[in-house]
């Protein structure tokens, strides 16, 4: 089956398994490069993983990993990779939440594979799982405050030593303080008096 009929195949299938007279949450399937990308709404998260794995057809009861990024303005994006070993297709489900108090409901009732992979995007995006069995965190010391892969998290380590690459042309460390260019900031550091404490 094409990446294409497929989409179709699970967009139909998302859209007719909503009650009557419900709203329909809607799935728009998309394929790059022979990728098929199917974009539910975040109420139909744990129904359209479920179909994943459960229709004969798409038939993809291999859980691959789940993981988040930062969409900006759209939200957070949580992206899931399920493979079907029988039919060997991939499906790549996405939906987005809202970056202040996101939430969906864990998918470690079809995957206990999944249990890892929520615990590191609830820890890195502050995204909560509803009914995770143990979301605590997993990879930050104890007592870390923020989520760091948030586009707005300031990388502390880039403030406090100076960027390892390349020197621009009549850059050194020698010549820092002379008038003669402007001190350029490395990506992720704010201009001084936009970061820590206000005097």
């Amino acid at each position: 089956m094409t990446p294409e009929a497929l989409g179709a195949h699970v967009t139909a299938a998302i859209a007719g398994s909503v009650a009557p007279g419900a709203v329909a949450p809607g799935a728009v399937a998309t394929v790059s490069f022979g990728q098929l990308t199917v974009d539910v709404e975040a109420t139909a998260w744990h129904e359209a993983a479920a179909f994943a794995r459960d229709d004969a057809t798409v038939g993809c009861g291999f859980f691959d990993w789940l993981s988040a990024y930062d969409d900006r303005d759209a939200g957070l994006a949580v992206v899931l990779h399920v493979w079907s070993v029988r039919s060997r297709h991939h499906l790549f489900l996405r939906t987005r939440v809202p970056r202040d108090g996101g939430r969906l409901p864990t998918l470690t009732d079809l995957w206990p594979g999944a249990s890892w992979h929520e615990r590191e995007t609830y820890e890195m995006f502050g995204i909560v799982f509803d009914g995770h069995p143990n979301l605590v965190p997993l990879l930050l010391p104890d007592g870390f405050e923020g989520n760091p892969l948030r586009k707005e998290f300031i990388l502390a380590s880039r403030v406090a030593k100076s960027w390892p690459g390349a020197k621009e042309p009549g850059e050194s460390d020698h010549d820092a303080a002379s008038p003669g260019r402007r001190r350029m900031l490395p990506p992720g550091v704010p201009a001084e008096g936009e970061w820590g404490q206000t005097p």
